[in-house]
């Protein structure tokens, strides 16, 4: 009886370990958050003329918060949310490729389907003819460095889990 009791105490449970898509949702919140704070701090410098709350709060809220640092922070969570959507995009069709390479190529691609397919959406937004170089090529590279990140991490994982399993 003693024995039986000491086997539901919640002490001496074990947790669980993340599994691999967990974790990769994980990489994705992560890095939503850590690019677009990086993202907020060159616009704040003035290394690029827009920032996340332009896109995702400006385009569809004028109020007043939006201009100030609630506004920031609002964006850069909504940034990390919809960055989990990017994540499992990204585990659904590149988990499997051992390449820096391809996350650089998936930045890339995220950059011009955010600058020139989803323009429309963001009506208050300039066109890429409309930016200057400074904020072309920041934003470019953070898409870059953003794409590297999720995708590595990802495709890092995926591999190190079939190592440790196959021993």
């Amino acid at each position: 009886m003693q024995k039986n009791k000491k086997e539901k105490l919640e002490q001496n449970k074990t947790e669980e370990p993340m599994g691999l898509l967990q974790r990769s949702l994980l990489t994705g919140f992560v890095g939503g958050i850590l690019w677009s704070m990086i993202s907020a701090f060159m616009y704040y410098f003035n290394f690029m003329d827009l920032s996340a709350r332009h896109y995702l709060l400006r385009s569809w809220n004028r109020a007043g918060w939006t201009d100030t640092w609630l506004g920031e922070a609002v964006s850069i969570l909504l940034v990390g949310l919809l960055s989990i959507g990017v994540a499992l995009l990204y585990y659904i069709l590149l988990k499997k490729v051992n390449s820096l390479w391809a996350g650089v190529v998936f930045g890339m691609v995220l950059w011009v389907v955010i600058f020139y397919i989803a323009t429309p959406i963001f009506p208050n937004i300039p066109t890429v003819e409309e930016l200057n170089l400074d904020t072309i090529v920041s934003s470019f590279c953070i898409y870059i460095l953003y794409g590297t990140f999720i995708g590595y991490s990802i495709s890092y994982d995926y591999h190190e889990t079939g190592l440790k399993k196959s021993e």
